[in-house]
């Protein structure tokens, strides 16, 4: 694992149970991730996910390449244009530092209109070890 190196592409369906069940799931009973009118009378076209929803991909999206032993270190998203039904997801990560067994990866999540998702992960990942070429992770202590 080096800096530079890009993590394979992950494409997600943005289904309308996708986005209920992740609303649900997280507690986030807003009418606009489960009630289609009530989102538009709201000014959406229709429902959208929420952000707990696409922490929790983005999240399945760095374990999933890491493997089992991953640990999240920390997750900074962003959101930007909704992730509304029927578009899909494409996550793309690239890892920018890395630290022992720490890496650093930017992750962007993109669908038909923008990018969902903006944001940096810090994994730990035991056994993994930064190329000679590594750069320090911010906030690490030397």
């Amino acid at each position: 694992m080096k800096v530079g190196d890009e993590l394979p592409v992950l494409e997600i369906p943005v289904t309308r149970t996708l986005i209920v069940a992740g609303a649900v799931a997280s507690r986030d009973y807003q009418d606009v991730h489960h009630d289609a009118v009530l989102a538009r009378e709201k000014g959406s076209p229709d429902i959208f996910m929420n952000i707990l929803t696409t922490n929790g991909l983005v999240g399945r999206y760095i374990t999933d390449h890491f493997g089992p032993a991953a640990r999240l270190r920390s997750v900074r998203i962003r959101l930007g244009a909704p992730n509304y039904p029927g578009d899909t997801m494409t996550l793309t990560g690239t890892v920018k530092a890395v630290e022992g067994d720490v890496a650093e990866v930017r992750v962007v999540g993109a669908n038909g209109i923008g990018h969902h998702v903006t944001g940096t992960v810090r994994v730990a990942v035991p056994g993994l070890v930064g190329s000679a070429e590594h750069h320090a992770l911010p906030g690490a202590r030397s």
